[in-house]
């Protein structure tokens, strides 16, 4: 396949393009750079136009095109692909021109280098020595043109600022810029909150800017605060200027880019009247499954049906002493997974739901509470009913089949098995099981985690099952009455058939020893491949096909995640094992992981 890249394009990108230039260009190298442990990842490129090469980033929400599906091959936009720019941005950053990839569509790859291109840089710099040195041309006759400045008293065009400087892209602002104008739309605003400490007393709002490159967060103090605070609107599109720019404080600011802006005596607010080329929103999310493999007090966007609204109570804030509102809701999507998720003050007060609403959530911090669990802040962001297409296909599937069908939770109880053969853990913290027995683990006055991979050896055949309460989350034993039905003491509900759970007592073992593991529900589904009822009805109906399934699991392994904890019964007391998270072997990864350990040693 032969590609025609476009003469002369970088050039042209560096030395202030047309905004619809859309050249034909090859990719030479993709790179990650190292930006610290906040924000996500930034890419460099080198970017080539079969004459000349030069230096570009690729916007933040295109890096999934340099993602690997595995490890041996190759990324969608790689080494020596050819791309058709479709849009970009550049600004000076100390002198030198930077070039940001916006979007691109990737037309294939060459396979090796097109042309034989040399640095833009290097050939630029030769260019200007030569006309240093070369003799001073004729002075050209004088010619009047007409200026592309509106005249005094003229119109300005509505979507440039009253300083006719040029317009920066978010991406592209850094601390080494002084003269910098953005347009962005207000996502988010605070209320304006107070402070006081041994240096004085004082006050502050924060918001979000978005632009279409990325977001960034700003912050208003004092004088600022009563200049700009009732100026700026939530989803309103202004040109923002002359404010600092520093590293994002990250015990404030959970936004994901490395620097944040402060305003000055000197800053600069103007609304903006042509906002059509500034996004709403801009979403990035993850599904409730997911969340299991997002880290602990991270922030992330969902996007979920409200299908539980709780009342309103309160909460003894440890820091200030004060009684702080809040309200518990619980969410679904299309993963079948049922989430929590808090929401504090004014949020809680005012929160009302009706009709199960879709609601996009941008923001909410993750934690481990009940396995996974989310947390409305004061800078995240909920919109109901969205007119996006997640929250269309949501719907759809919610009023099909979604509100029919059980869900997942994430307790610890629960959770066993959630996530399939997709999940993860940290290969660090394996142990073999003479290794938890020998530290003592579930010993103390707290419970220890640990995970181990092991084979199943037997699994108890009696009380393998018990018949739970039909309504959504309750789970508890239900008894039979006098009149053949099944009731909850839990819930006061009654029921002609219970729903019947796994509640396992696994022996598993390694090369090291052997131990008895307690699973539940979600755990026995992935062991046996079927529901806790069919098994239960294998049972009562064919007793060869269950002794069968029963023996068929033997020998399997998988990797265990585990709370350990003591326990006491009949004035006896011992250490039990509970699985909180069971996931099948991934043999490619045991294979690599050997090869590594022999390497090790070689």
């Amino acid at each position: 396949m032969s590609f025609n890249l476009t003469p002369d394009a970088c050039s042209q990108l560096m030395q202030d393009a047309p905004p619809d230039f859309s050249p034909v260009l090859q990719i030479l190298s993709v790179k990650q750079v190292n930006t610290g442990p906040a924000g996500p990842p930034r890419m460099r490129v080198i970017i080539s136009d079969g004459q000349h090469f030069t230096q570009a980033m690729l916007a933040t929400q295109l890096n999934h095109l340099t993602d690997r599906p595995e490890e041996d091959t190759p990324a969608e936009l790689d080494k020596n692909s050819v791309i058709k720019l479709e849009k970009f941005a550049s600004n000076s950053v100390q002198n030198k021109r930077l070039i940001i990839l916006l979007d691109l569509s990737i037309l294939g790859n060459a396979g090796q280098k097109i042309g034989n291109p040399t640095s833009y840089d290097v050939a630029k710099a030769e260019s200007h020595a030569q006309a240093i040195s070369a003799p001073a041309p004729a002075a050209p006759p004088i010619t009047v043109q007409k200026s592309h400045q509106p005249a005094p008293g003229g119109t300005r065009s509505a979507s440039m600022p009253k300083n006719g400087g040029p317009i920066f892209p978010i991406e592209g602002l850094s601390p080494y810029q002084n003269k910098w104008t953005i347009k962005a739309r207000v996502t988010n605003k605070s209320d304006i909150r107070h402070w006081s400490n041994q240096k004085g007393e004082g006050k502050l709002f924060s918001f979000t800017l978005m632009d279409e490159t990325s977001e960034i967060r700003a912050t208003a103090f004092n004088q600022q605060v009563d200049e700009f605070y009732d100026m700026i609107q939530e989803g309103k599109v202004y040109f923002f200027s002359k404010g600092r720019i520093g590293p994002a404080k990250r015990q404030f600011n959970n936004v994901s880019n490395l620097y944040e802006i402060t305003f000055e005596r000197n800053t600069e607010v103007e609304p903006c009247l042509d906002a059509g080329d500034v996004p709403e929103v801009k979403y990035q999310f993850v599904t409730l499954e997911g969340l299991q493999e997002v880290p602990k007090d991270a922030t992330c966007d969902v996007i979920g049906v409200v299908t539980e609204v709780g009342e309103l109570g309160e909460i003894l804030a440890k820091a200030t002493g004060r009684s702080v509102p809040k309200r518990d809701i619980s969410i679904v999507d299309r993963s079948g997974f049922f989430c929590r998720l808090t929401l504090w003050g004014k949020s809680g007060e005012t929160f009302q739901a009706p009709d199960q609403p879709i609601i996009a959530f941008k923001g909410v911090r993750v934690s481990d509470f009940n396995g996974r669990s989310l947390s409305f802040q004061s800078s995240s962001q909920m919109s109901i009913n969205p007119d996006i297409p997640d929250a269309h296909q949501l719907r759809g599937w919610y009023d099909s089949i979604g509100n029919n069908q059980p869900h997942h939770t994430f307790s610890s109880a629960a959770g066993a098995g959630a996530g399939g053969d997709r999940g993860q853990f940290n290969r660090n913290e394996l142990k073999t099981i003479a290794q938890v027995k020998d530290e003592g683990l579930g010993m103390g006055e707290k419970n220890d985690f640990f995970t181990t991979k092991a084979s199943v050896i037997h699994v108890k055949q009696e009380n393998f099952v018990y018949p739970a309460c039909r309504s959504e989350k309750c789970n508890k034993k239900v008894v039979q009455t006098s009149d053949g039905r099944w009731e909850c003491v839990s819930c006061g509900l009654t029921f002609d058939e219970p729903e019947y759970r796994y509640l396992l007592s696994i022996s598993v073992a390694d090369h090291t020893g052997q131990a008895w593991l307690s699973a539940f529900n979600d755990a026995g589904d992935m062991l046996f491949e079927m529901k806790a009822g069919e098994l239960q009805n294998l049972k009562d109906t064919d007793e060869t096909h269950f002794s069968k399934v029963m023996s068929d699991v033997r020998s399997k392994m998988y990797n265990f995640s585990c709370r350990a904890r003591q326990d006491t019964y009949n004035d006896q007391t011992k250490v039990r094992y509970n699985i909180t998270r069971m996931t099948k072997i991934d043999l490619k990864t045991e294979m690599k992981a050997l090869v590594d350990n022999m390497k090790a040693y070689l």
